[in-house]
């Protein structure tokens, strides 16, 4: 229990400094393409699913 807090903890720090630095050099006023991203939402969520698959049936 210990561990997941200590998880949790660090990655609550993380976000409260990479989101200002992401607000603050995110480039002002364009479009953004999100294009480039979309496409890779599927083919790792399944590859995801394989792992957790995997993870499930041999550890």
């Amino acid at each position: 229990m210990g561990t997941l807090l200590t998880i949790l903890a660090v990655l609550f720090i993380a976000l409260i400094i990479i989101i200002p630095l992401i607000e603050k050099y995110a480039p002002k006023g364009e479009a953004r393409d999100y294009g480039n991203i979309t496409r890779w939402v599927i083919p790792l969520m399944a590859l995801v699913v394989v792992l957790q698959l995997l993870r499930h049936y041999f550890m």
